[in-house]
């Protein structure tokens, strides 16, 4: 390249701060470019304007940001570079509290002890009509899509006679990292015939509402703070209320469920907020 004064790659490396391992594998994955590449020998030069980049690149490397994120965030402009990884670091942040809380749930559970102690009570719930969505999804996923189906299950409920109970969420099966449930939000409704006939409405419109009839039930439950719904808190209140069952010599007749009664958004991280519930037999 006339007029312009390439690095070797040795050179490019120590001013980079960057192996020239590291620079050979950015070249591949298209992440840093060589200037100039020998047909013949496979060496790199580089350009001295270049630096600056892979001085990036190595920083956000030392945040564990994986390649391809980083292949992102390089071609973007300043400020949106800067906005980009600041809610990479968010993430990382939020991750490692609930880690963190995780760690101290284990510790805990395999020393013995118990950071709370719950009431267990039991409830009779009569039969009841639900407008719901179920889905397969992982636990991460968990906190965006429950309050978006209930704003949409909440919506719907004005045209099948108006929310008639405390939306609640089933969990068919186990929501966790490496299980995909599927869990099932359900808004009780007044009236079912309306429900339906709002549902096979919506099948047409291509949405994903369902509707069923909850059957009358026990339930056996623990009230927990919104602090508490936190994973890995909530698994602790959930297994508080198995050990009760088992102890009343009862079983467990169908899958747990979380019952929202309050409203979230104006509740303090202390307000109790939600029942962790087992029908019980």
């Amino acid at each position: 390249m006339d007029g312009v004064e390439l690095l070797t790659i040795g050179e490019f490396a120590a001013r980079s701060r960057l192996s020239p391992k590291a620079l050979r594998l950015y070249d591949r994955l298209g992440l840093l470019t060589p200037a100039r590449v020998d047909a013949a020998t496979g060496y790199r030069w580089y350009r001295p304007d270049q630096v600056e980049r892979a001085r990036l690149v190595a920083l956000l490397r030392q945040l564990d940001m994986p390649l391809a994120r980083i292949a992102e965030v390089v071609v973007l402009p300043g400020e949106r570079a800067a906005t980009e990884v600041a809610a990479y670091w968010t993430d990382i942040e939020e991750r490692h509290v609930v880690r963190s809380a995780l760690a101290a749930h284990i510790r805990d559970r395999l020393s013995g002890r118990r950071t709370h102690m719950y009431e267990v009570r039991t409830v009779d719930v009569p039969e009841q009509a639900v407008l719901t969505e179920r889905r397969h999804l992982l636990a991460d996923e968990l906190p965006r899509w429950i309050p978006a189906a209930l704003g949409r299950l909440t919506g719907a409920a004005g045209e099948c006679g108006g929310v008639a109970g405390a939306p609640f969420v089933v969990y068919h099966a186990a929501v966790s990292p490496d299980s995909d449930g599927p869990a099932e939000v359900c808004v009780p409704v007044a009236d079912v015939a309306a429900a339906r006939a709002y549902v096979s409405a919506a099948t047409g419109a291509g949405r994903t509402t369902g509707v069923r009839v909850d059957p009358a039930r026990r339930l056996a439950y623990v009230r927990i703070t919104k602090a508490q719904v936190a994973h890995p808190q909530i698994l602790s209140a959930f297994e508080a209320v198995e050990e009760w069952i088992a102890g009343q010599g009862l079983s467990v007749g169908g899958p747990c469920r979380e019952v929202y009664f309050a409203d979230w958004d104006a509740a303090s991280a202390s307000d109790e907020v939600c029942d962790i519930a087992f029908p019980v037999e």
